[in-house]
Protein backbone atom coordinates (compact mmCIF):
# COMPACT_ATOMS: atom_id res chain seq x y z
CA UNK A 1 0.00 0.00 0.00
CA UNK A 2 1.45 3.69 -0.68
CA UNK A 3 2.05 6.06 1.48
CA UNK A 4 -0.56 8.11 0.20
CA UNK A 5 -3.30 5.87 0.68
CA UNK A 6 -2.25 5.25 3.81
CA UNK A 7 -2.84 8.98 5.14
CA UNK A 8 -6.35 9.05 3.47
CA UNK A 9 -7.34 5.94 5.44
CA UNK A 10 -5.91 7.75 8.54
CA UNK A 11 -7.45 11.07 7.91
CA UNK A 12 -10.61 9.36 7.05
CA UNK A 13 -10.48 6.75 10.38
CA UNK A 14 -9.86 10.68 12.08
CA UNK A 15 -12.65 11.82 10.35
CA UNK A 16 -14.74 9.51 11.60
CA UNK A 17 -13.38 9.34 15.05
CA UNK A 18 -14.27 13.25 15.28
CA UNK A 19 -17.55 12.55 13.54
CA UNK A 20 -18.74 10.10 16.35
CA UNK A 21 -17.37 12.69 19.11
CA UNK A 22 -19.84 15.06 17.73
CA UNK A 23 -22.78 13.08 17.37
CA UNK A 24 -22.32 11.79 21.21
CA UNK A 25 -21.91 15.43 22.30
CA UNK A 26 -24.99 16.24 20.69
CA UNK A 27 -26.91 12.88 22.31
CA UNK A 28 -25.20 13.90 25.73
CA UNK A 29 -26.84 17.61 25.08
CA UNK A 30 -30.36 15.81 23.84
CA UNK A 31 -30.28 14.36 27.53
CA UNK A 32 -29.37 16.93 29.39
CA UNK A 33 -30.82 20.08 27.70
CA UNK A 34 -34.11 21.21 29.99
CA UNK A 35 -36.47 21.97 26.99
CA UNK A 36 -37.91 21.64 23.66
CA UNK A 37 -36.23 24.58 21.67
CA UNK A 38 -33.11 23.40 23.10
CA UNK A 39 -33.06 20.09 23.08
CA UNK A 40 -34.20 20.19 19.31
CA UNK A 41 -31.27 22.36 18.26
CA UNK A 42 -28.81 20.03 20.08
CA UNK A 43 -30.52 17.23 18.23
CA UNK A 44 -29.60 18.72 14.51
CA UNK A 45 -26.83 20.78 14.67
CA UNK A 46 -23.85 18.67 15.92
CA UNK A 47 -25.72 15.65 14.70
CA UNK A 48 -25.89 16.77 11.00
CA UNK A 49 -22.25 17.72 11.35
CA UNK A 50 -21.04 14.88 12.74
CA UNK A 51 -22.88 12.77 10.19
CA UNK A 52 -21.03 14.17 7.52
CA UNK A 53 -17.81 14.06 8.84
CA UNK A 54 -18.48 10.67 9.06
CA UNK A 55 -19.45 10.48 6.01
CA UNK A 56 -16.35 12.37 4.53
CA UNK A 57 -14.00 9.85 6.56
CA UNK A 58 -15.94 6.89 5.19
CA UNK A 59 -15.64 8.67 1.98
CA UNK A 60 -11.85 8.83 2.22
CA UNK A 61 -11.77 4.90 3.13
CA UNK A 62 -13.57 3.56 0.07
CA UNK A 63 -12.94 5.75 -2.85
CA UNK A 64 -15.60 3.78 -5.45
CA UNK A 65 -17.69 6.36 -7.42
CA UNK A 66 -20.51 4.35 -6.79
CA UNK A 67 -20.00 4.53 -3.35
CA UNK A 68 -19.38 8.20 -2.98
CA UNK A 69 -22.49 8.96 -5.03
CA UNK A 70 -24.74 6.78 -2.33
CA UNK A 71 -22.68 8.50 1.07
CA UNK A 72 -23.54 12.21 -1.17
CA UNK A 73 -26.96 11.33 -1.63
CA UNK A 74 -26.95 10.61 1.76
CA UNK A 75 -25.39 13.58 2.84
CA UNK A 76 -27.64 15.53 1.14
CA UNK A 77 -30.69 14.07 2.59
CA UNK A 78 -29.42 14.37 5.92
CA UNK A 79 -28.94 18.13 5.39
CA UNK A 80 -32.34 18.41 3.78
CA UNK A 81 -34.15 16.81 6.54
CA UNK A 82 -32.92 16.89 10.07
CA UNK A 83 -33.32 20.63 10.53
CA UNK A 84 -36.59 20.81 8.52
CA UNK A 85 -37.68 17.66 11.54
CA UNK A 86 -36.94 19.75 13.84
CA UNK A 87 -38.23 22.64 12.86
CA UNK A 88 -41.39 21.07 13.04
CA UNK A 89 -40.99 19.96 16.42
CA UNK A 90 -40.62 22.62 17.67
CA UNK A 91 -43.28 24.60 16.05
CA UNK A 92 -45.64 22.14 17.70
CA UNK A 93 -44.60 22.49 20.75
CA UNK A 94 -44.95 25.98 20.84
CA UNK A 95 -48.49 25.88 19.14
CA UNK A 96 -49.27 23.37 22.13
CA UNK A 97 -48.27 25.33 24.96
CA UNK A 98 -45.03 23.52 25.72
CA UNK A 99 -43.04 26.46 25.07
CA UNK A 100 -42.24 28.16 28.21
CA UNK A 101 -42.59 32.06 26.99
CA UNK A 102 -40.70 34.07 29.71
CA UNK A 103 -37.95 32.00 28.48
CA UNK A 104 -37.87 33.70 24.78
CA UNK A 105 -36.17 36.80 23.91
CA UNK A 106 -38.02 37.11 20.81
CA UNK A 107 -41.03 35.87 19.99
CA UNK A 108 -42.17 36.81 16.37
CA UNK A 109 -44.23 33.16 15.89
CA UNK A 110 -47.01 34.74 18.77
CA UNK A 111 -47.67 37.78 16.24
CA UNK A 112 -48.68 35.59 13.73
CA UNK A 113 -50.66 33.40 15.44
CA UNK A 114 -52.85 36.09 17.30
CA UNK A 115 -52.85 38.48 14.01
CA UNK A 116 -56.37 39.14 13.41
CA UNK A 117 -57.81 38.61 9.73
Amino acid sequence: MSVRLQILDLTGAALVFVGAAICLLGVIGMLRLPDVLSRSHAATKPQTLGMLLVLAGVALRLRSGMDLATLGLIGFFQLMTGPVAAHLVARSAYRTGQIDHAELLFDELDEQLTEEK
